[in-house]
């Protein structure tokens, strides 16, 4: 009998056909899970540990049974906050995150990295309580604990006012019964060589991307409804199970003309749209020299620096490309590693863009925020850093209108789409041709890291990520410059 962990319950939960290919199709995995996402979560576990004060860990073991037994040693000396204690009845087995021991009975704190809580970390939470009170233990409490997203750091860390407790001991136990007929589906779903007949659904996508569901569509061929950019995931699934799957099917049916206009130009290799009266317009609104703008930044699930929210953005580095007597130039910031960026960067932002030129962002609403926040946390920079705000114009409007469209966008308006459609065979302005760093996300988790490399190792890794910065900028010039062709 296959041992039921609190991962594999959750996963059953989601979708009983997950837990089958799990144990007997593994090699159809895909790994769905950020690498950040799973690091931001072991900072908060470990962070977490010390709300209640001094407690005990409970060491991780493959040999399970190990780790039961350290529990038990920890119970027998009176510990009044194990972490991690871990307890087995029968073939279920759990590791407690927080476990908070008191006279009369036991606390279960559950530990998220979310700021809210979600529908699957109740029954997280419920499932190990169940494995208790099988045990014999009196449960007092079952609580779901997270991350409290209107906190602000403020010279030091208050863990009681960075962390949110949700008690959901009253739901836990209205859940015993149902966690007591899903282990026995479970067991029979593990036990069994047949594969369950479920179809796609919205559990592919909910609570989590699942690492199946590639393998579960492979009967969907290419050209189909979840390949449509911007739709709704329940509105693909509506779609899905009415038969409409493919774009022929689709094409036809009263949609957004933005996903009808999506179909059309790949079923039919259709012409580059081109809508020039709009474009000019744009292009009317804009007063050169124009400096056009990029910035790169982390976020911090633990906030750490005066003014940062949780996963607040901290921006570290950013790009700059403008024309002067007609020649194009570049400026360019990147923060040292382990330190606070903001300062540095906001003082050199505003000696490199003057007050009153036109700035071009790309969606430009993130560059917007990443200075509104600035101008709030230095109010000496603030009415520098509000003009250039002020002066911010967005490049992406032509193409999110889609006035300027073709099939290789593929329905996008981001940049990473926009700048191969319209520049096919330009190494130059391939991300893929850079090394290490080729998007946003790998920027963020490569500075990072960039505090525990070696001098040298540092150098090369500052260089790539200069080097992607650089691009998204120069991207933008050459997508104006082709916008400027436009008679």
């Amino acid at each position: 009998m296959s041992n039921i962990s609190k991962s594999l319950y959750c996963n059953y939960i989601q979708c009983k056909k997950q837990i089958w290919l799990n144990k007997y199709k593994p090699e159809e995995y895909i790994e769905t899970k950020n690498e950040s996402v799973m690091e931001n979560g072991n900072e908060v576990g470990d962070l977490a540990r010390r709300y209640f004060g001094n407690y005990s860990l409970v060491k991780f073991n493959e040999v399970l049974i190990k780790m039961i037994m350290e529990t038990k040693e920890y119970l027998k000396q009176n510990k009044s906050v194990i972490c991690e204690a871990s307890f087995k009845f029968d073939n279920l087995f759990a590791s407690i995150d927080i476990l908070k021991i008191d006279d009369d009975g036991v606390n279960i704190y559950e530990v998220k990295s979310s700021t809210e809580v979600k529908d699957i970390y109740k029954d997280d939470a419920s499932f190990q309580a169940y494995i208790l009170k099988k045990l014999g233990y009196k449960v007092k409490s079952v609580n779901i604990m997270h991350l409290n997203s209107f906190y602000e750091f403020k010279d030091e860390l208050d863990l009681k006012e960075l962390f949110s407790i949700e008690d959901i001991t009253s739901l836990s136990i209205k859940k015993e019964s149902e966690i007591e007929e899903n282990v026995k589906e479970i067991n029979e779903i593990l036990d069994s060589e047949k594969e369950p007949d479920i179809d796609l659904d919205i559990h592919c996508f909910k609570p989590y991307d699942c690492p199946f569901f590639k393998y579960c569509s492979k009967h969907i061929k290419d050209n189909n409804v979840f390949e449509i950019r911007g739709m709704t995931i329940n509105k693909k699934i509506d779609l899905y199970k009415k038969g409409l799957i493919n774009f022929e099917d689709l094409i036809n049916e009263k949609l957004n003309d933005k996903y009808l206009e999506q179909m059309d130009y790949r079923l039919h290799d259709k012409e580059p749209k081109i809508n020039k009266d709009k474009i000019k317009l744009f292009l009317s609104t804009l007063k050169e020299p124009l400096y056009f703008l990029d910035f790169e930044t982390y976020q911090d699930a633990i906030p750490k620096y005066n003014g940062q929210r949780v996963y607040g953005q901290v921006p570290f580095q950013y790009s700059l490309h403008y024309y002067e007597n007609n020649e194009l130039k570049h400026k360019e910031f990147l923060s040292e590693p382990d330190i606070d960026p903001r300062r540095s960067l906001a003082e050199q932002l505003v000696k490199d863009i003057p007050t009153n030129v036109d700035v071009l962002a790309y969606n430009m609403s993130f560059e917007k925020g990443v200075i509104k926040s600035l101008s709030n946390i230095y109010p000496d920079l603030s009415e520098s850093l509000m003009k250039i705000h002020d002066n911010i114009k967005d490049l992406m409007i032509p193409f999110y209108n889609r006035d300027y469209y073709v099939k290789e966008m593929d329905g996008s308006y981001s940049i990473k789409y926009v700048l191969p459609a319209l520049f096919p065979n330009d190494k130059e302005l391939d991300y893929h041709n850079l090394d290490m760093v080729h998007n946003g996300g790998e920027a963020m988790d490569t500075f990072k890291k960039l505090g525990t490399l070696s001098k040298k190792e540092q150098e090369i890794v500052r260089n790539n990520l200069l080097k992607y910065c650089k691009l998204d900028t120069y991207a933008m010039v050459k997508i104006y410059q082709k916008l400027k062709e436009i008679e």
